[in-house]
């Protein structure tokens, strides 16, 4: 070991300076629209590479097909697009990531501390179940731990099994070759139970196309309670997701005595 530590400092510098070249200026949020320069000229169609955009009678963008490329903000003549300064909000269902607005944000984390404990009587426990993604995702989920975004200071916690899981958290377009995986995960959850799909590619197959390897996302398989859209989403919008995923769940039924 010494000799290859000897050796290894007597050569020169292996890697170079990155990158190399500046980045094109990507946005940090999906594209936000002012309808009074909007014309309808379509150039934001034939630009975007995922077709979430749709300018047949108004401009409707589908969040979760969406991967923030900015391709559609460089194309329009008009300046109708503007890159987004925050993230995209989760949505109960894919019709709300198709309409203005979405969905309205769960209050504060004190709140999912609160409802987990009346729903569950426990911490929220959480699988991730990785159905085929880039890790992009993944990498997210891994910085709502961290010391800056804490998640577990409300009370969730990612556990190895889904037979101790409230939650499960898919990232990926569900390949093939997962589907059933997916399936006996979910099968191995106890009531109440609850799928959060994470990322345009859980949320909708974007940008890889139905193929024979590859889905239309978690929906597809699996019936999922909340969509968090983004590419990939940031840490703040996947706490928000589940936040509002733990809303959806029942009360308790209070006893007479």
């Amino acid at each position: 070991m010494l000799s290859l530590l000897r050796r290894r400092l007597g050569l020169r510098r292996a890697t170079s300076r990155r990158p190399l070249v500046s980045p094109p200026p990507f946005g940090d949020g999906q594209p936000v629209y002012d309808g009074a320069r909007c014309d309808l000229n379509g150039a934001c169609v034939r630009a975007c590479p995922v077709g979430a955009i749709n300018v047949a009678t108004a401009f409707a963008l589908d969040r979760a097909r969406c991967i923030s490329c900015s391709r559609c903000i460089e194309a329009c003549p008009t300046g109708a697009l503007a890159n987004g300064l925050v993230f995209a909000p989760p949505a109960r269902s894919r019709r709300e990531l198709r309409e203005p607005g979405g969905a309205d944000l769960v209050a504060s984390g004190e709140d999912l501390g609160r409802r987990a404990r009346q729903v569950l009587g426990r911490s929220l426990h959480v699988r991730h179940l990785d159905a085929g993604s880039c890790n992009g995702c993944d990498w997210e989920i891994n910085a709502t731990t961290n010391a800056v975004h804490d998640i577990q200071r409300f009370g969730i916690d990612f556990v190895a099994s889904p037979r101790h899981a409230d939650v499960l958290l898919v990232t990926g377009t569900m390949t093939r070759g997962l589907e059933l995986a997916a399936r006996r995960t979910y099968d191995a959850m106890a009531e109440p139970r609850m799928v959060v799909a994470v990322g345009a590619c859980a949320a909708s197959g974007s940008p890889y196309p139905t193929s024979y390897a590859s889905g239309e996302g978690a929906a597809s398989i699996l019936p999922v309670d909340v969509f968090i859209p983004g590419c990939p989403p940031r840490p703040e919008a996947i706490i928000n997701g589940l936040l509002l995923a733990v809303g959806r769940l029942d009360m308790p039924t209070q006893k007479g005595p």
